[in-house]
Order: structure tokens, then C-alpha cells, then sequence
């Protein structure tokens, strides 16, 4: 007697090839429902359409097909339950030994820029992941595949033992299958939630591949991708380089966060353990990151580099004179290739469109559960700032403001920037008090300090901070403001002749 398949499938990779080593060498029947049906018959393959197997239409324009008790009844029976078996014999259904199932498109479909909702609505499949739970409840007796990446290993499971699968791969498929149905079902809740953070959050992922090693070797990790179309790094292109590791991976996104802040004119990044190291702007890409190298050359070795305009010739060899472990941009010329080729070992990845990929959630695990909060994309409004000083700055010296509060955004708290000639001159990250931070920052910063700006991303509470500013030559200041002695700190900015605006919001990064 042969045994039956039942075939429906959105992707039709390998289909045709699997159905008919399916009938051919092994004497599976095939029931199928719609496109897969006809796809199937096109190519001469013999299939039972599953209208005629259940002798009911497919009514509904499609939404209603598998969902028969002669389809879920032929999955759902135990084969060692007799009263099972009784119940297919008395209502002429047929025992289904392999469920081949992949869902509607329903995360492509949302992927689209100009989707409605009613679009999205009819790709929300229904009897598929029925089919795919119900085969997975019952893989102590059906195999169930939800991706054509399995047809190989199941007919190698066929082969090897005489036609038979083994329990431990139906159980593995089973597993797979019920993953595939969480994370559509999640992608689902997440496109119809109202609200940004709603009461259950759920987070799916793909893996797209192992790594080496998380931050330390003793660390396994693996890098996953959320949703079955690529985007953001999974989209990325690596033209040249080693394998990324988690820590690429890490820098490559704080680098990219930072770039995108900038795309009037050309800008770079390089970025050491998730700080920046060196910020600019140029009239070109290459002085952009000659200026960010020059700000700290000796961070730089070893650093990630992200730019916001493809890499010409001229970037390429500025690019290969230390060494690197990645660089990020939207494009890459072909001259530029050539020369970037000369080391060969270094990273370079392009991401066109880079701001489209912004993330809207951030999330970070505590025992026991984990955090989740809107992402800071908050775009930085200079019209809507303060200016708490005597001193009022031109525009020029508030686009440096700007340029160095949107830096400041992406170091880690406690954070302070000074910048000069659109450029970081020092950065103080990370330090357990302001004060900290503001002495390493001017100390690095040395005599660019001098006419220098400078963002905080949390206010002062006292005063000492803009003193130690004023005495280093900073001429203009930029802080949220908000501390109960700001009066305080805007009293030793006039005294001492600086700029100091409010930007009414912090930027914490922990």
C-alpha cells in the first residue's frame, strides 16, 4: 500500500525534484491543494488534489482548503491506538505519513513599503500552520518539513533505513515546525499591536549562522535574524574579509548608529569596544575619514569604520594604511575594490539604505526576564533648544553644537564629547562621575580644546564642570539641562564668557 504525502507549499524551492523522488523511488501518493496542485500536474507528476481527496471545494477564494477531517483525522491518528484506527476505517480516511507545509508570505508581505492592511490580512494562513501543528503533535508517527533546506536529510533518512525515519529526526522536524509557526504567529501579533510596548512581547529569531565565539572564547554564540526577510546587517553584502564575530557584529552597530545621524555631507566613524573613537564631516569622504583617523590615531588601529558614501578610490587606500577589522559603507567603487584587495583579511561590508533599518525596541536580558524600551532615534531639533546665555552662538557655531550633542548621543554615560572643526577631539565615556568624564575628554581633546565645543548627555549638577571647560577653552557648551542648580551653571557660563544651550532631553546609553 503506498503511503501518502501531503503537499502544500507558499515556497516551491526544490518541490518539483522532492515530489518526484518521492513517487518515483519511494511510492508515496501526493494530495495537494491549490498552486502546489498545479504546479505538480504542470510538471507531470501524479497528485490527488485535496478538494477531490476530501470530496469538499476549496470555498472561500482559497481560505478554506486542508481544514477537512479527512486531511487533519489521516495526520492526528495514532497508529498504536486502536480505537484510532477504528475511527479512520469507518470514516474512509487514510493514515498520512509526511506533511510537506511552508507558510504564506506574511513577513515579505509586510516588508513592503506600501502594504494595506488588508493586503496583510489575506496572508495570514491558516490551514497551513494547522497542518504544521498537527503533524508536529504527531511526529511520534508522521514526519512533518516546514522548509525545503530538509528535503535532502529526509529522503537520506529514507534511504538509510529502508524507508523508515528515524523517531530522533521527526521529533528534530517537529521542533522546527513549531518554531516556524512561533514566529509567524509572532510576526502577526507584533504588525496588529496598537501599542508600542504591549502586554505580552514576543522576540523570534532565524539563526543566520554560528560565531566562533561571543565577547570572550569561553562564550559560545551564534547570530540570529529576526523574520524570514533579510534586513538590516542579515541584507548587508561583505565584499571582502574573515568571518564577522559578535564583537564585529556589536561595533559594525554602534558604528552605524552613529553615521546615520549625519547625511548632509560626508561623514566617518571609527568605533573601539562600542565608543567612537573618531567622529567628522568633510567636503568628501576621504577627508571625512582622514579627519576621524587623525582625531585619535592611536584607538583607531584595529577599529570599525563606517562611512555614509561609497568608498572611492582615494578612501580605499587612506583606508589600508592601518590596520582595520571592518568597514561599513553604502557602496563601494570598482577601483576602490581593487585596492581594498590588497588586505584581504579586513571586513568590508556595504548597507544601502542604512537609515531605513533603524531599530524601533531595544532589549536586554536580567535574570529572570528581560527589558524592553523604545529605541532612541529621537532626532535632535536645534530650533527647539535654549539658549540659557548672554552669548548667543551663530549658526556655524551651533551646527558644531549639533554635530557634537548627536556624537554624544552614542557614548556610553556618563558621556562628554568635545569637538572642533566638525570633528571629536576628546571623548570621555563611560566614567562613573561627570567630573570623570569631562577631565578625560579635555585632556584628550589638549589644545583643540581651545575654541572647542562641548555635549554632555546628562546636565551638570554643579558648576565645576563648565569652570574646568571654560579654563580648558571651551567657547560653547550643549547639555539637556534640568538640574535643580542650572542657575548655578549658566551663572559660571556668562561670568566666564561661554555658549551654553539646552537641549530639553538626555541621551543615557548604559
Amino acid at each position: 500500500m503506498a503511503r501518502i504525502a501531503l503537499l502544500s507549499v507558499s515556497d516551491k524551492t526544490g518541490l518539483i525534484d522532492f515530489a518526484c523522488t518521492l513517487v518515483e523511488e519511494f511510492n508515496f501518493d501526493i494530495i495537494s491543494s491549490g498552486g502546489t496542485a498545479q504546479t505538480l500536474k504542470s510538471a507531470g507528476i501524479p497528485v490527488t488534489k485535496v478538494a477531490e481527496y476530501t470530496g469538499s471545494p476549496e470555498i472561500l477564494g482559497g481560505r478554506v482548503k486542508t481544514l477537512h477531517p479527512r486531511v487533519h483525522g489521516g495526520i492526528l491518528a495514532r497508529r498504536d491506538v486502536p480505537q484510532d484506527l477504528t475511527d479512520l476505517e469507518n470514516n474512509q480516511i487514510s493514515p498520512i505519513d509526511l506533511v510537506v507545509v511552508n507558510l504564506y508570505p506574511f513577513e515579505q508581505t509586510i516588508a513592503k513599503p506600501d502594504v494595506t492592511l488588508a493586503e496583510a490580512i489575506e496572508q495570514i494562513d491558516i490551514g497551513g500552520p494547522a497542518l504544521l501543528r498537527a503533524s508536529a503533535k504527531n511526529h511520534a508517527h508522521v514526519t512533518v518539513l516546514c522548509a525545503p533546506s530538509s528535503y535532502d536529510a529526509y529522503l537520506q533518512q529514507l534511504r538509510q533505513n529502508q524507508g523508515k525515519v528515524a523517531l530522533e529526526f521527526r521529533q528534530q522536524c517537529a521542533q522546527k515546525a513549531f518554531l516556524h509557526t512561533a514566529q509567524y504567529d509572532s510576526a502577526i501579533a507584533n504588525y496588529l499591536a496598537t501599542d508600542a510596548l504591549p502586554e505580552k512581547f514576543t522576540l523570534t529569531g532565524q539563526q543566520l549562522q554560528p560565531l566562533r565565539y561571543g565577547e570572550n572564547p569561553h562564550q559560545p554564540a551564534a547570530w540570529y535574524q529576526t523574520g524570514n526577510t533579510a534586513t538590516g546587517w542579515a541584507a548587508a553584502t561583505k565584499l571582502q574579509g574573515k568571518e564577522l564575530s559578535y564583537n564585529n557584529i556589536v561595533d559594525l552597530e554602534a558604528a552605524q548608529r552613529i553615521v546615520s545621524e549625519f547625511t548632509d555631507a560626508p561623514a566617518a566613524v571609527i568605533i573601539k569596544h562600542t565608543n567612537p573613537c573618531g567622529v567628522a564631516q568633510g567636503d568628501s569622504v576621504v577627508e571625512a575619514y582622514q579627519k576621524a583617523f587623525n582625531a585619535d590615531s592611536t584607538s583607531a588601529f584595529g577599529g570599525i569604520v563606517a562611512l555614509n558614501r561609497p568608498i572611492d578610490a582615494a578612501t580605499a587606500t587612506a583606508l589600508t594604511q592601518t590596520f582595520l577589522e571592518c568597514v561599513v559603507a553604502p557602496d563601494c567603487e570598482t577601483a576602490a575594490k581593487e585596492i581594498l584587495a590588497a588586505k584581504s583579511k579586513v571586513r568590508v561590508l556595504l548597507l544601502p539604505d542604512a537609515s531605513s533599518n533603524k531599530i524601533q525596541h531595544t532589549v536586554k536580558v536580567i535574570s529572570g526576564g528581560f527589558l524592553v524600551q523604545a529605541a532612541d532615534n529621537y532626532v535632535a531639533n536645534p530650533s527647539q533648544w535654549q539658549i540659557v546665555t548672554e552669548r548667543q552662538p551663530s549658526t556655524a557655531e551651533m551646527a558644531e553644537l549639533l554635530f557634537a550633542w548627536n556624537v554624544c548621543k552614542h557614548v556610553k554615560s556618563n558621556a562628554i564629547v568635545v569637538t572642533k572643526n566638525l570633528t571629536t577631539a576628546g571623548v570621555g565615556a563611560g566614567q562613573m562621575n561627570r567630573v570623570g568624564s569631562v577631565k578625560i575628554a579635555l585632556e584628550q581633546a589638549g589644545e583643540s580644546a581651545k575654541g572647542g565645543f562641548l555635549a554632555s548627555d546628562g546636565f551638570f549638577p554643579f558648576d565645576d564642570s563648565v569652570k574646568a571647560a571654560a579654563a580648558a577653552g571651551i567657547s560653547a557648551i550643549a547639555q539637556p539641562g534640568g538640574s535643580l542648580r542650572d542657575a548655578d551653571s549658566i551663572k559660571a557660563a556668562n561670568e566666564l564668557g561661554l555658549i551654553m544651550v539646552f537641549t530639553g532631553i538626555r541621551h543615557f546609553l548604559h
